[in-house]
């Protein structure tokens, strides 16, 4: 197999892209916002148009022609299908604070974080909070259903018409997989899911050619395997799964941190660390916060290339940035962002932005225990502020993708070995002018006070 068209359904956007495993090259052939639809039961995702558009994309794929189909989607999500294949229920934005309604009846039937890996999340971010929520507030409806599918075999599905488990997905925070043992955990035997969950495959798995319609549809050809697909924080994972020790941040809506091969800690699940299962199949000490979602939220959508004059004020002048915008996630929960320093505007407030997320970054990867180089994937890959603080804080070589989400790649990985070795685009090592380990500290003093 050399050239893999992947789905890639992020929180934000959605994609459809071409990865050539004989060169690494990435094309992206269609994208679309993956908005949320606020009327019907509950805020939802809209699946049909987003079908619609998979075909779409896939069409002008099989024009250029693939070998195989992947797919890679954001985690915390889940697809209730019915036994005509079509949804019990409207799948559920994992915004919405419904599942917190039942917060405390969930709270006495969830596993602890010493089996699941699992920390108690606000909202639906967790899975299993979703589906007990769904099942109580909509019991003839989830009567119905015959399959709970993670968000990415949802879409297999959709493409193969065979149904299927996988470890990356159900390890996403969801309270439903036990990571050291490789099983579902005692939560769904306990609310008696075990019939509703498909056989549990690995990412990598075929789980058969794409259904004669969806042929039809896309001009695929008829035979054109689907493989059962991966988390996205995971697909950026498995091209370093062969190089730990070493820390790998994936970029998007989340900021996701994860120790390879990493020193052995206590994880604090206060502080929104986690353990993640990488494709094959091995839990993987995680951390994370909202670093997508706060850097558009602080700039307000204008991203912008600070000067080096503007590094300089930000720098000199000590303004930073304090956690958070999303005070229920990362590593200082509680904690209501501010400025200090003053309210920098256009570069200034971009460097300082970055700074911020670099300094969230440094701590995510100490919280997970991480050792050796740091590999940058997703947007902040290119952001050469935010690399450049990032090493200054962590001490280490940081190593920057470039400013493509490393999850298409990743996902294409699955169907096999890339021919070429890829070099970072961007490699930096720590700052030793005292403009910048002084910022360093003084922003790990101001948390502390703050």
């Amino acid at each position: 197999m050399r050239r893999i068209a992947v789905l890639d359904i992020g929180k934000t956007n959605a994609k459809v892209l071409v990865v050539d495993l004989a060169t690494g090259v990435e094309e992206v052939l269609a994208r679309t916002p993956n908005a949320v639809v606020r009327d019907g039961l509950y805020p939802h995702h809209d699946m049909e148009m987003l079908w619609t558009f998979a075909l779409s994309g896939l069409r002008v794929a099989a024009e250029r022609g693939v070998d195989a189909v992947s797919i890679t989607t954001h985690g915390a999500a889940c697809v209730l299908v019915d036994a005509d294949g079509g949804l019990a229920l409207p799948m559920l934005d994992y915004e919405h604070v419904g599942p917190d309604g039942l917060a405390a009846d969930y709270d006495a039937v969830r596993p602890g974080f010493a089996e699941t890996g699992s920390p108690r999340l606000p909202v639906g971010l967790n899975v299993g909070a979703q589906v007990f929520w769904l099942s109580r507030a909509f019991p003839a409806e989830f009567a119905r259903v015959r399959h709970v599918l993670m968000l990415a075999q949802y879409w297999s599905f959709r493409l193969s018409g065979v149904a299927a488990s996988e470890a990356t997905s159900l390890g996403c925070h969801t309270d439903l997989w036990n990571p050291w043992e490789g099983r579902f955990s005692s939560l769904v035997s306990r609310m008696g899911w075990e019939g509703l969950f498909p056989p549990v495959r690995r990412a990598a798995d075929v789980l058969g050619p794409v259904l004669p319609s969806v042929a039809e549809a896309t001009g695929l050809p008829v035979g054109t395997p689907v493989l059962c697909g991966i988390h996205d924080s995971n697909a950026s994972l498995v091209p370093h799964l062969t190089k730990a020790p070493c820390g790998v941040i994936s970029t998007g809506t989340w900021m996701i941190v994860m120790a390879l091969g990493g020193r052995a800690v206590e994880l604090d699940a206060a502080r929104d660390v986690l353990v993640n299962v990488n494709a094959l199949g091995q839990p993987v000490p995680t951390a994370r916060f909202m670093g997508g979602r706060e850097m558009e939220e602080i700039m307000g959508g204008r991203i912008v290339e600070p000067s080096d004059g503007e590094l300089r004020t930000v720098l000199e002048g000590r303004v930073m940035a304090m956690p958070s915008l999303h005070p229920g996630t990362g590593p200082f929960p509680g904690k209501r962002f501010g400025w200090v320093g003053g309210e920098p505007e256009g570069g200034a407030r971009m460097a300082a932005a970055s700074f911020y997320a670099a300094l969230m970054g440094a701590e995510c990867l100490d919280l997970a225990g991480a050792e050796g180089p740091v590999i940058v994937e997703g947007a902040f890959g290119g952001n050469l502020a935010f690399l450049r603080m990032l090493a200054t804080a962590t001490g280490r070589v940081v190593r920057g993708s470039g400013a493509g989400a490393g999850t298409g790649l990743g996902a294409a990985l699955l169907a096999g070995p890339l021919a070429v070795k890829a070099a970072p685009a961007v490699e930096v090592v720590p700052e030793r002018d005292a403009l910048w380990t002084g910022y360093v500290a003084a922003w790990r003093d101001a948390v502390a006070r703050w």
